[in-house]
């Protein structure tokens, strides 16, 4: 058998938290939607009004390019699928949440599901819904060091003052990061079937 290889274009986006109209603009022209969150009330709340508002330009979007049947150039296919949401900042004591951030991250998986998702309640949802993309802890003072640096924080050196702790912690980032890629990539182009 042979495998067929497959090459993607993949372009990432990172837009504000608001629905302006420069976010919607890079919305519609983006096939999979990554979600990030805080674990407090105002990702709780960013979420609700998030769900609604893609699928409000979504139908609007349809509508529009289904009123132009000739346009001169591509357009956009507006399809902003949720890909899932990344937890992010949180601080972690034994690799789990610390209570004042576990209350609000254990009511993230219902709330995506509600309003992002448009599927209804389930008291069955568990923390681990399987939509959490990655849970990026808070990296503390590697944020600043990498600005100083012009540089992603996992590309810090001894050189940028990444040493002891640090250096253990840039580590750990690449290995977060590079998970993160991985879940995305897995959840946006699933693996083809070999011919």
């Amino acid at each position: 058998m042979a495998a067929t290889e497959h090459q993607a274009d993949l372009i990432l986006a990172d837009v504000g938290p608001h629905l302006g109209a420069i976010n919607r603009s890079a919305l519609i022209a983006s096939d999979h939607v990554v979600i990030p969150l805080a674990a407090d009330l105002f990702s709780l709340q960013g979420l609700r009004n998030l769900g609604p508002t893609l699928r409000t330009w979504r139908t609007d979007w349809k509508k529009r390019v289904d009123n132009w049947p000739n346009p001169a150039f591509a357009l956009p296919a507006g399809a902003m699928q949720p890909a899932g949401y990344i937890l992010m900042q949180h601080s972690e004591r034994l690799s789990r949440p610390v209570q004042a951030y576990k209350k609000w991250a254990d009511r993230i998986p219902q709330t995506y599901r509600e309003n992002v998702l448009n599927q209804p309640a389930s008291p069955k949802i568990q923390p681990s819904d399987g939509h959490c993309l990655a849970r990026l802890k808070h990296y503390r003072s590697l944020a600043p060091m990498a600005q100083e640096a012009h540089k992603p924080i996992f590309q810090l050196t001894t050189a940028d003052g990444a040493i002891g702790s640090h250096a253990q912690a840039v580590k750990q980032a690449w290995s977060d990061f590079k998970a993160l890629a991985v879940a995305i990539l897995e959840r946006i182009e699933p693996p083809q079937p070999a011919s």
